[in-house]
């Protein structure tokens, strides 16, 4: 016989819209989908982590991509670092942040950024998980 405490919590089940709500506000800005779905701390915790890449990022002056028409790479590039959501497009069109391809840190700062992009959008598929009762 199982106690109490050894049986499984029952996920919470979402309807379909809300979880692409959630999937779509976790892009928006990294842990805004968890905090949607009542996971406060690990929202938080998940907004420090990426918005911490991004800053190391910018900080090391690394390249926020963009398409570039003779490079191909770029495309896939410039979709990993959008994975960002809305610092992608604040740093890139709010305050012109391109990087600088002569700074020590440039090929650094790159892989955060690209790490930071990537990073929220596994998160997403995590929200995705959990709003459609698959993950607790």
């Amino acid at each position: 016989m199982a106690s109490e405490t050894d049986s499984e919590i029952e996920p919470q089940e979402r309807s379909n819209a809300e979880s692409w709500v959630a999937g779509a506000l976790g892009w928006v800005l990294p842990g805004l989908g968890h905090f949607y779905l009542g996971r406060r701390v690990r929202a938080a915790v998940f907004l420090l982590i990426i918005g911490t890449a991004v800053v190391i990022g910018c900080s090391l002056e690394g390249n926020l991509y963009r398409p570039m028409p003779d490079q191909p790479l770029s495309y896939l590039a410039t979709l990993a670092c959008m994975g960002t959501g809305l610092p992608y497009f604040l740093l890139r069109y709010g305050l012109g942040y391109a990087g600088h391809v002569v700074a020590p840190g440039y090929e650094y700062g790159s892989a955060f950024l690209i790490t930071a992009g990537l990073m929220n959008l596994l998160l997403v598929l995590d929200v995705l998980d959990i709003a459609r009762g698959r993950k607790t």
